[in-house]
């Protein structure tokens, strides 16, 4: 071969190996900076950070002044809070004895009554309050403890109680009636699951639905439909976002998996995100939780890592909406799945849930929680063209999901009554006015905590609410223990997340309103929210990193390892 057509395949050869790197190159760094800034969008260095996270608590001596308070205020901080875990012990006897009897044997027990508060606190306030895991009765808003304490209900049951809890207690009698007469029988239909789908699909827009037995499961499968239905691997989801607890989208802290190689994890509301998914051509689909709305790039604000006043929640519905409208846009160009999550949300914005709500059509949509009624279960509706399970020019290649009690009488059953009741006259009323009247609501409360001079106040996603602090203080975490014992039952997060029922009455709201603001003076005339002059949250910050970086080198004094 002459020396003249060796030097041009040559270079041919390295052009085309330049281009090819080039190309990697570009993609790495559009990654890059898809990828949000913080550990969230960084899932590998998020777990290196989780495993050298030394553990370590304070001190009795110190628990009371770490924001360098004054002994007077220390000694107010130590009377407040013996006189609350006191309160809190003396009300609820039975309650704690089952707690205490059966917490042991209950591995979710451990861990969340572990996470209810910063772990640096917890052996010292462990000692002193105490909180029980066990209720006999709901009755409207309240829950009722083995002590007969009522309590306003703002756990949400993980997002189920939409309507409240005499509602859902009807729909598992229904759907007892309707599925009694099968009984247990698994793998066929009930005839009521022809309504079901009928009205899931009319809810949803969707042409086909499956039935799951989890909001997990669900999720499960609309990813494994995308990726069969594209033929590409790769999936999207966003910093923070929470969409069950499987490795694939789970990949960070908290999974004993590394991160899989196929799971992108970028920043919501940002064009390098978009050019991302514009550029690549094997991103199957991309994963939406709507709650992310109220704190885009960032996990559930949770009382257990509150160490300072500074947690970040808002809410812009506008903002959601454009940036959703971009994310379908980019989708349907390049044939990418959009996936919309609404195990947590799904029927709490609108009867047509989050696509409803910010007028934006996903492919695939999950449900869970409140769908059945109150029983459980996980539902995909989908785009025919994502639905499909096999392939008629290649009968072997399937797309096989099948759970041993998906579509189960008694839950289909509960799903029939729930999916009738949404057409009752008073369900479609509380859907026209709930946005007025929790938007009013928001405003009730935080005018009255203004005008009680409290540094407390709140934000929310239409029943979906996170309370702010105006006060940079070590102890805001203490706050869900005070409304506690004004009789309001949060979630193990805390006051992070309070979740209402659509069926709260004005009257009982009133009267949340005036136990919440009780709870805020209480806190404050525990010396709680005492601050050092010039006290800032970015102060006790650097104050946590270096107890960290010392007790991690073992010359922590103010705390013991």
């Amino acid at each position: 071969m002459p020396d003249s057509s060796i030097t041009v395949i040559t270079s041919i050869a390295t052009a085309a190996l330049a281009l090819v790197l080039w190309r990697h190159a570009r993609q790495r760094l559009e990654l890059s900076l898809a990828k949000h800034p913080g550990l969230g969008g960084h899932l590998r260095w998020a777990r290196r950070f989780a495993r050298w996270l030394p553990g370590y608590s304070y001190a009795d001596d110190r628990f009371y002044d770490l924001d360098g308070a004054p002994a007077p205020i220390a000694a107010q901080r130590r009377s407040a809070l013996a006189r609350l875990g006191e309160t809190l012990t003396a009300r609820s006897p039975k309650t704690l004895a089952l707690t205490a009897q059966t917490r042991p044997l209950i591995s979710d027990m451990q861990f969340i009554s572990r996470y209810r508060v910063p772990y640096q606190f917890r052996e010292v306030f462990s000692s002193k309050v105490q909180v029980g895991s066990f209720l006999q009765a709901s009755e409207g808003v309240e829950l009722i403890d083995l002590d007969g304490n009522r309590f306003f209900d703002v756990t949400g049951s993980y997002g189920v109680n939409v309507f409240g809890q005499a509602f859902y207690t009807d729909c598992m009698d229904r759907g007892a009636t309707i599925g009694r007469e099968l009984g247990v029988v698994l793998g066929s239909y009930h005839p009521c699951v022809l309504d079901n789908v009928q009205r899931l699909c009319a809810i949803s827009g969707m042409d086909e639905v499956s039935f799951h037995m989890s909001g997990t499961e669900a999720v499960m499968q609309a990813v494994r439909l995308a990726r069969y239905n594209t033929g590409r691997r790769k999936i999207v989801r966003f910093a923070g976002a929470y969409h069950g607890w499987w490795d694939d989208v789970q990949p960070g802290p908290g999974n004993p998996m590394p991160p899989a190689s196929d799971t992108l994890t970028l920043r919501e509301r940002h064009p390098a995100t978009l050019r991302v998914l514009e550029r690549r051509n094997d991103i199957a689909c991309v994963l939406v939780n709507p709650i992310q709305a109220m704190h885009p790039n960032r996990a559930a604000p949770a009382d257990s890592t509150l160490v300072d006043g500074g947690r970040q929640v808002a809410f812009d519905r506008e903002a959601t909406r454009r940036w959703l409208i971009q994310l379908r846009e980019v989708c349907t160009r390049k044939g990418i799945a959009l996936i919309f999550d609404e195990v947590f949300l799904g029927f709490r914005l609108a009867a047509g849930g989050a696509q409803a709500w910010f007028g934006v059509e996903a492919d695939l949509v999950t449900y869970g929680k409140t769908l059945a009624g109150g029983l459980p279960i996980g539902v995909v509706c989908g785009k025919a063209r994502f639905m499909k399970r096999y392939r008629d020019d290649l009968p072997g290649d399937v797309c096989f999901a099948r759970g041993t009690f998906n579509a189960h009488p008694y839950v289909m059953g509960s799903m029939n009554a729930f999916l009738h009741r949404l057409d009752d006259a008073d369900i479609r009323q509380l859907y026209d006015e709930a946005d007025a009247t929790w938007e009013g609501r928001l405003a009730q409360l935080n005018a009255q905590l203004t005008a009680a001079n409290l540094p407390v106040r709140v934000v929310g996603m239409a029943t979906v609410w996170s309370v702010l602090f105006d006060t940079p203080s070590r102890y805001n975490w203490l706050f869900q223990f005070y409304l506690r014992e004004q009789g309001i039952a949060l979630s193990w997060v805390g006051s992070g997340r309070m979740i209402f029922t659509l069926g709260f009455s004005d009257a009982a709201f009133a009267t949340f309103c005036t136990r919440f603001t009780e709870a805020a003076r209480q806190m404050q005339a525990g010396g709680w929210w005492w601050t050092a002059a010039g006290q800032t949250n970015k102060s006790i910050q650097r104050q946590v990193v270096r107890e960290i970086v010392r007790a991690r080198l073992g010359l922590n004094q103010e705390a013991r390892a």
